[in-house]
Order: C-alpha cells, then structure tokens, then sequence
C-alpha cells in the first residue's frame, strides 16, 4: 500500500472506533434536555445510555465472528451504515419509546463495526510499521473518543440542539460506509457454517448478565431484577462455554485464550474499563453539581486528558518494538491505580488543579497501556480467528466497563446515604443547609468510588506484571520512531 493508501485505511478503521466511543458518552450531558424534551420519567432516563450499552455489549460475539464468515469489510460497511440509519432515526424521536429503540439499533450497528473495524488492522497491515501506526492510533481514539463525546456532545447541547448528538454520527458514519470498500482490502472468508446455537446462547447470557449489572446500579444488588438475570446470564454463560467446547465450529474457539499474553491483555482491558468509566461518569457530575460548571466546561476540562492520551500513546508506540508491551502494562497499569487513588481525595471545596494532576496520570496511563493491550491481544492468532479475538477485546472492554460502573454507583450511593445521615444532627442544628449536606454526602460518595476504583487499577497491574510475559515479536524490529505518525 502506498503512504497516502495506508493513511486512508487507518482513518476509516480509526474514525469508526472514534464514532463508536464518542457514543458511549455523548449522550451523557445530553440528558437533562432528552429527559424534558421527550418526558422520560426519572427511572427510564437512564435507559437512553444502558440502551446502546446491553445491546453493544450483548451482540459482540455474534458481531466479532460474522466479520470472520462473511467478510470483515463488508460487516463493516453494514455496521457503519446500520449506525448512520439508526442515528438518524434517534435524532427526528418525539416520544421515549422512539428514541430508545434508535439507541437499540445504534448498539446493533456498533457491535458490527467495532470488532470488525479491529479485525480489519489485522488484514490490512502486514508490515510491522503500518501495522504499529494502526493499533496506535485505534488504541488512543478507543480512549480519547470516551472524553471527547463529553466536550461534543456539551457543545452541541448548549449551543444547537440535544438532537445533534444523534445527527452529528450520520455524515461520519456514511463517509466512512463509501470509503471502506475503496481503502479497506477485504478479508478471506472462513467456509464454515454459522454457529447459530453459540452465537444465540452467548448473546442472550451477556446480554442478560449486563441487564442484571445495569439494573443494580438504579435499583439494587439483591432486587429481583437484578439477581434473576445476573443468574440466568452466568448459567447462560457457562452453557455457552460447555457447547463451544463441543461444536466443530466454535463462534469463540477457546483456545485462543492459551497465550498467556493474550489472556492477560483481555483480562487488563476488563479490569482497567472498570474503573476508567467511573472517571467520566462521577466526575462529570461533580463538576457540574459541585464545581458548578457548565457542560460545555465540563467538555473541555477533559481536554487535557484527551491529548495527553494521544501524546502518551504516541510515545508507546515510537518505543513498543524495543521494551515490549509488559513494561507498557506494568506502567500503564500503574499510574491508572496512582490517578483514581489520588482523586479519592476530592472534597466539596477542590479545585481543578487539584483534578487536572490525576486526570494527566491517568492519560499517561491509558495511553501507555492501550497501545499495549491492543496488539498483544490480536498477535498471533490465526487470520481466520482475528474477528474472534477482536470480539473478546470488545467484549472485555464494554462488560469490564460496564460490571464497574455498575459496582462503583452502588458504592457510591451507599457511602452518599452514611455520610448524609452523619451529618443529619449538623442539618437540624442549621449548622450546615440541606444543599451543603447533599454537596458534601455526594462528594463523600464519589471519593470512595475512586478509592475501590483503584483496586481496580491494582488487579489491572498484577496481571500485567505476573501474567503477561515480556515478548517482541521479531517482524516488528527496525520501527523505531515510525510506529505511529500523525
């Protein structure tokens, strides 16, 4: 491929995974105009975000493998172009109902192009070179896009419409639908048959498991909502494991998972999402109901964060070839536990400054380990399998994501709830106002989120250090300084 060939190919892989993670936060600060505009009572809010993560996260397997039987561009094409329809769709919602279904269809959209969209790096990049420019640059937008739908999706809210946050997907999402098949070579179709049981019990156990997760972080651990597909998820899950084992021609062929490299760098993304999603999630909130920032402002006070993950990633990248990835992890792993321990701190009174230092370490932490993740994951598994392995690294990502979040809420809550009623006699003393206690109970909160958060960031590095082995593959020599050039 020619220089102005490869750096097409990147952007539309790159730009897809971008649309796809700007989408897991755009929506956020989005809410409060969706919820008057479109009447969603207070406990179906939340759905318009849990919409698209149950089905992303739910349809990855199948979304992962139909890339591997029919084609990885292809899949692609009809992933970006589902998306584009459904954001469309979403946009022009008048009632609730109208509007979960366009996220509904937005999540079957991005469970196609994500996996096959990494897949496809795989493919289309032989040489070490392109192949580490590739995985960089997908690695630092997997990260960057999460905190630049923030920044977006304020802008949007504030200065045009809540509507944009939808339509904005629709222009990318084609442009990158008519570009793929003239950039993007097309993948060998494995001549198998679709493992139709495996794709229809694995999808129904993960979506059911992330429901259950979903539902705890709204309502409770022990509810029957939660508890009842938590069990059916986990039994489904196990059947699904037990039936793959026995087929001819697994959706997930779990022997992929006997590199110790490959199952330490999935086992890192899961444990490192678990507790990054609760920097955007709880953060976002204390800078506007504490710091009383507008979400614009919030939007670009994670600015320094986004570019600090690309400035991070770029370096990892320049020097993967020459240290391996396990130092990348180890360190990445790291600082993500120093960042989260560091803004367990926060108080009713901190400053930016004070947030700005752990939000910097964490980019660095992102970016190091990410660029890391991605490749180790994927190096050397089988070209006819690259879909497979693409689809765990999703699935690692959205569940480990998504079981955290989850998690940390439910903390979050219950140390909001003590700390509130520690402070109830300061209240009836008018020592302190009923908005002071509330201030003061949820920063109490979110303190202790981030504090569980960097445990979280713990097990991400002890895998790191003790599963993961230090290996350089020997095709990836004679890169250096040329892995990853915007």
């Amino acid at each position: 491929m020619s220089r102005r060939s490869t750096n097409l190919a990147i952007a539309v892989v790159a730009g897809a995974q971008l649309m796809i993670t700007l989408d897991l936060t755009i929506v956020n600060v989005a809410l409060p105009s969706i919820h008057t505009a479109l009447h969603f009572s207070p406990s179906s809010l939340a759905w318009v975000v849990n919409a698209y993560t149950l089905v992303f996260g739910g349809l990855l397997l199948l979304g992962g493998r139909s890339g591997d039987l029919f084609g990885r561009r292809k899949m692609f094409t009809i992933g970006t172009l589902l998306f584009a329809g459904a954001s469309l769709f979403g946009g022009f919602a008048t009632t609730s109902s109208w509007l979960l279904t366009g996220r509904a269809l937005q999540g079957i959209g991005a469970a196609i192009a994500s996996p096959t969209a990494l897949a496809l790096i795989s493919t289309n990049f032989v040489e070490p070179k392109e192949r580490g420019r590739a995985f960089a640059i997908y690695s630092a937008v997997s990260v960057a896009g999460v905190a630049l739908g923030l920044l977006l999706g304020g802008v949007l809210t504030q200065y045009v419409s809540w509507r944009w946050v939808f339509f904005v997907n629709a222009p990318i999402a084609i442009l990158l639908a008519f570009a793929a098949p003239r950039v993007l070579q097309e993948s060998t179709k494995v001549r198998t048959k679709i493992d139709l049981g495996g794709a229809f019990i694995g999808t129904a156990g993960l979506a059911s498991l992330v429901y259950g997760i979903i539902n705890a972080s709204s309502h409770s651990w022990t509810t029957t909502s939660t508890v009842l597909p938590g069990i059916i998820g986990i039994v489904l899950l196990i059947i699904f494991v037990l039936f793959e084992l026995r087929v001819t021609a697994p959706i997930i062929n779990f022997a992929i998972l006997k590199s110790r490299d490959r199952a330490g760098a999935i086992g890192m993304i899961l444990f490192v999402m678990a507790g990054m999603y609760s920097i955007f999630f709880f953060l976002t909130q204390y800078m506007q109901e504490v710091m009383g920032y507008s979400p614009t402002k919030t939007g670009f006070a994670f600015l320094p964060m986004t570019l600090g993950i690309v400035l991070f990633a770029q370096v990892a990248a320049r020097m993967l070839h020459r240290v391996g990835p396990k130092v990348f992890m180890m360190l990445g792993g790291l600082a993500i536990t120093i960042a989260m321990f560091l803004l367990s701190f926060i108080g009713p009174h901190s400053s930016y400054l004070e947030i700005l230092l752990p939000l910097l370490i964490m980019s660095a932490g992102s970016g190091l380990s990410f660029v890391s993740i991605f490749p180790t994951a994927t190096h050397g598994v089988d070209p006819k399998e690259a879909g497979m392995a693409s689809a765990l690294v999703n699935v690692g990502q959205q569940v480990g994501g998504t079981i955290g979040l989850a998690v940390l809420v439910t903390i979050a809550v219950s140390a909001t709830r003590r700390r509130a009623g520690a402070l109830h006699g300061a209240l009836l003393h008018h020592q302190l106002t009923p908005t002071a206690v509330t201030l003061i109970a949820e920063t109490h909160g979110w303190a202790m989120s981030f504090r569980l958060a960097s445990l979280f960031g713990l097990i991400a590095f002890l895998i790191a250090t003790v599963v993961v082995t230090r290996f350089k593959n020997p095709a990836d020599e004679n890169t250096a300084g040329e892995a990853m050039v915007f």
